[in-house]
């Protein structure tokens, strides 16, 4: 019998990103409590930042980021925040990493649970992803849904089912 496989990745869409950004920046020009706070969403291909006038107002663009995120579907364990702090003046910025692939001690402990859970599979790291292999498809769909209920922090994706 052949071998059948999966990838287990963790990817976000760069475009839903971008589109919940565009959308978090048109609300913040439109919204009242905003205005003339000097409130402003830069980003590039891995990080977002949020500047303003106050923490409170950093904080509140940033909730409203993440609303626009859970609309088009970008999973918040995609984002990673880190603290409010002073930007020069009185401004105050934060910075959002946004998390792509598995890093290696994400994939070791992926590895080890699915290595535990006692079903007939391989696994193994491969760059910023892991492979599960078996010959059996049942107990590759087992291994899907013990990962989907299992949180590791960051968004799994499955891919290349084989």
């Amino acid at each position: 019998m052949a071998q059948t496989s999966f990838d287990v990745v963790s990817e976000v869409d760069h475009q839903e990103v971008i589109n919940a950004l565009d959308q978090a920046r048109r609300e913040i020009t439109q919204r009242f409590d905003f205005k003339n706070t000097g409130t402003d969403i830069r980003h590039d291909s891995e990080h977002i930042e949020v500047r303003s006038n106050s923490e409170g107002r950093v904080q509140a663009a940033v909730d409203v980021i993440k609303e626009k995120m859970v609309r088009r579907n970008v999973s918040l364990k995609a984002l990673s925040e880190g603290k409010i702090e002073p930007a020069g003046g009185s401004n105050y910025k934060q910075s959002i990493d946004i998390v792509h692939g598995i890093s290696d001690e994400k994939a070791r402990t992926i590895n080890k649970f699915v290595k535990g859970l006692g079903h007939k599979v391989q696994s193994q790291v491969q760059g910023d992803q892991l492979r599960v292999s078996s010959k059996s498809r049942d107990d590759l769909q087992a291994v899907i849904a013990a990962l989907k209920e299992e949180d590791f922090g960051i968004p799994l994706q499955f891919t290349n089912y084989r």
